[in-house]
Order: structure tokens, then sequence, then C-alpha cells
């Protein structure tokens, strides 16, 4: 969304409505009773066009087309001001293209939408209401602005047929503006629109996770990774296991999946959304994981291009997908990690640790110049009795300094892994639960709302 004003406010006319037979809006706007205007060149006097009543709004049962694919894994808020409009979304919102969609309704309009913006982080989607003069909107609009983030879209459902305002509001970044009436496949297929566009396709976040030796704990990272983006951060966000032979993202949430990633990646050519939807296990609303076979009985020699044709189609449909990759060095491993928005390189204070992790930040800052470098993970710090080189002599040393340094926590992590837990639900307020929340937080921006408990329950000890 842009923060730019297209012209000053006080161009427009706040009681002009441009309406003409070319309006691209007009299949939007019910038909009005009077006869058409003579076609050729535009009024002289402004034209009122009809506003949105109550009645306004019809709802169809009947799907008029078939071919929609569904929409990715995006959290949207509505912020209306009609009881009509809510119940609109909550019709889109069950509809099976919505499937994956996380929708919340807030009412107040853009004023409220300008006060929950500025204390909380942005969705994928901004679905506003105004029944306020263009003017009014305008300046709303450039106040909501303030408190987004530029990649925001954002969809205004007005109350009359402004072609004037349309513009400035396109010209500000608003992707769409509806006028009632509309039914609820059109609202639906609007916002598909927006996310399914081919010469601009949604592409979720990559978020690489790589041990620099086996044994560091680098699934460990990325699973309680996941977990804290998608149940603490509150965004969509989908886990894949890529050590086929020996992943262990099944057992650590306590998962029982028939269906792998080994499926789809034996035939990356039928992995489309539909597969890969199926083969998905949801441990949460928001938690999506792509298990590992975990198995020896078959050697899979998995053509290198079958992994990013699957990870593409997994990224087409969830905003955050975090990688558990596997202690190996092949040309999909290193295409993967270079193709990544966020590496994180897992280590232990320890010489190999360092030499290999060397090895990969160097590597990547080379071949992602212009990307952020690979963060560091510090991970069992401070283990009874083992020789470590001290954190800051480790950083100065591989070039890069730690995003977090867990400490060594074998009870902890030990609970965690046999409940079948991760370490956020085993002790929310542990240091290292706090770390990996902390890292969650840098790779999506957002910030973390501490909740707080209530009288009773703090009683019980819940």
């Amino acid at each position: 969304m842009s923060h730019d004003k297209a012209l000053f406010d006080d161009e427009i006319d706040p009681d002009f409505e441009d309406v003409f037979a070319e309006d691209p809006l007009a299949d939007l706007v019910k038909p009005s009773a009077e006869p058409a205007a003579e076609t050729g060149a535009m009024a002289d006097e402004a034209v009122t066009p009809p506003t949105a009543d109550n009645d306004a709004f019809r709802f169809s049962t009947v799907d008029r087309a078939g071919g929609d694919s569904m929409l990715p894994a995006i959290s949207i808020k509505l912020f209306y001001e009609r009881d009509e409009t809510r119940q609109l979304l909550e019709t889109c919102a069950n509809d099976r293209r919505m499937g994956r969609a996380t929708v919340e309704s807030i009412p107040g309009g853009i004023p409220a939408a300008i006060a929950y913006m500025s204390e909380n982080p942005t969705p994928n989607l901004l679905l506003i209401e105004s029944s306020d003069s263009a003017g009014q909107v305008l300046r709303e609009i450039d106040q909501l602005a303030e408190h987004c983030d530029e990649t925001v879209k954002v969809m205004v459902i007005g109350s009359v047929n402004d072609i004037t305002l349309y513009r400035q509001l396109i010209a500000r970044g608003v992707s769409e503006y509806l006028v009632p009436p509309f039914e609820p496949l059109q609202v639906i297929r609007s916002i598909g629109e927006l996310f399914h566009n081919p010469d601009a396709p949604f592409v979720g976040k990559q978020i690489s996770v790589v041990g620099a030796k086996g044994g560091v704990g680098s699934s460990t990272i990325a699973h309680n990774l996941a977990w804290a983006l998608a149940e603490n951060v509150k965004v969509n966000t989908t886990l894949v296991d890529l050590d086929l032979s020996f992943g262990t993202t099944a057992l650590d949430f306590n998962q029982e999946t028939p269906q792998t990633i080994a499926d789809a990646l034996l035939a990356p050519e039928r992995a489309d959304d539909t597969v890969v939807e199926r083969l998905l296990a949801k441990p949460t609303e928001r938690l999506s994981l792509f298990t590992a076979p975990a198995t020896i009985n078959q050697i899979m020699d998995i053509p290198d291009e079958s992994y990013s044709m699957v990870i593409d189609v997994v990224r087409r449909n969830v905003p955050y997908v975090v990688l558990d990759l596997p202690h190996v060095w092949s040309a999909w491993m290193l295409e993967t990690l270079v193709a990544s928005d966020e590496v994180i390189v897992v280590c232990q204070p320890d010489l190999a640790s360092l030499r290999n992790g060397k090895n990969f930040i160097d590597q990547l800052k080379a071949k992602r110049p212009n990307d952020n470098p690979p963060r560091l993970v510090l991970n069992m710090s401070g283990v009874p009795k083992r020789p470590e080189i001290p954190v800051k002599d480790f950083a100065a040393a591989i070039g890069v300094e730690p995003e977090i340094i867990l400490p060594f926590e074998p009870e902890l992590f030990g609970t965690a892994a046999n409940n079948g837990q991760m370490i956020s639900e085993t002790d929310a307020a542990s240091k290292s639960s706090q770390a990996i929340d902390h890292l969650a937080c840098a790779m999506s921006g957002r910030t973390i709302e501490p909740v707080e408990k209530s009288f009773f329950k703090k009683l019980l000890g819940k």
C-alpha cells in the first residue's frame, strides 16, 4: 500500500460522482431504473449514482462458474460498518475456495482499522468499508497507510460508484474498490485475483534451517520456529521436513502421517495445490506439516528439480514456509539455500561448527549479495565440563553475530520431545522459548503480544 498521495485532497470534490458508460465498476453497481444517458461526450452536470441501502446485498448460493482455485493461507481482516457486510464475509469464509484463509471481522470501518493497525501487525489483506464522502475516505486511507506494511493488499467497500474516488484510491496503492450490491463469489474472485495474478503470483516467505554439523539441533530449531510463527506470531506457516530417511517432524508433533513429502517428490508433476493440501498434516489451525517418511526401507533417488517444484507449490499457498534441511551437501541443497528468503545456520560453540558454519555463511553471502546474510543460531551453550569457544570469539571468527543463543536445557527439550510438544508448550517462560520467539519475530518483522492470564487461571496454575 503506497504512502504517497496522488493529488491533494482539496482537488477532489466530495460531492462529485463521475459515472459513465465505460465505468470498470459498472458490473458491481445496481442498475438504475432511470433511462440511460445519451452516449457521446460526458454530461456537464454531475450525476448522482445510486447509494447502497440495507437491501442492496444479494447472496448467491449457486456457483455460476467452476475452475476457481483455492486461496492461499492468508490472513484477512474486515473492518465493517454494516452488519450485512460482516454477514457477507462470513458467507465467503465458509466457501471451499477460502478454506485456508483466516478471517476476522471487526466493527468500526476505517477509523477502527487505523486504531487496530497502529498497535498490531498487518495482515495479508485489509478489507475495509466506508460510507463517508470521497474526501474523507481519502484522508482516512492516507492515515491508514502510515500504519501498514508496503506489501499489504487493501480492498475498499464504498457506498457510491465514484470513478474519481476509484482512481485516487488506486493511485494510493489500494488494490480494489467494490460497490454493493455484489455476491460472495464476486468478493472471493476479487480476492483470488490479488493473490493469484499470473504476472505477480503470491509467494510465501521461505526460511531454511540448516545445521553446521550433525547433532547441533537444527531440526529442533526449525520445528520450534515454525510453531512460534504459527501459534505465537499468528501467521499461517508450513513446516517441510526434507530429511527423507531420518526426519523427526512426525515424532516431534505427535502426528501419524501415512502420506509424506516423498509422495510429492516422487511425482512432482502431479503435486499441484490440491495434492499438496491432501498430503499436509494440520496439528493446529495455522500450522501445517509436510512430514518425511523417515525410513531406510527404500533408497529414494530424487531428481534435483523435484525439490524446487514441490517447494514452489507449497510457497504459493502459505505466507511462511520453514524448511528443515538435512545435513547433506548437494546441488539441490545449495539451490534451495540460495533461493531462500532467510537462511538460519545452527551451530554449537565448537571448532567443527565454526569451520562448517563459516563455509556456509561465506558461500551464501557471495551467492546472495542482495539478501540478508545468514542468521547464526548458537545452540546448547553452556554444556557442563565441555570446553567451548567463547561467543565473542566465535562471532568474530565466523563473521556474523548470533541472532540468538540457546542455553543447554536438556530437561526442557527432553520433556518436550517425549511428550510430542514444542518447548513453548512445555515452558513458555523458559529462556529457550523466549529466544525462539525472538527469532520468529525477526523472521516475520512482527511482535508477539503477551497473553495476560486471568486471576482464576493463575490460581489454577495454567
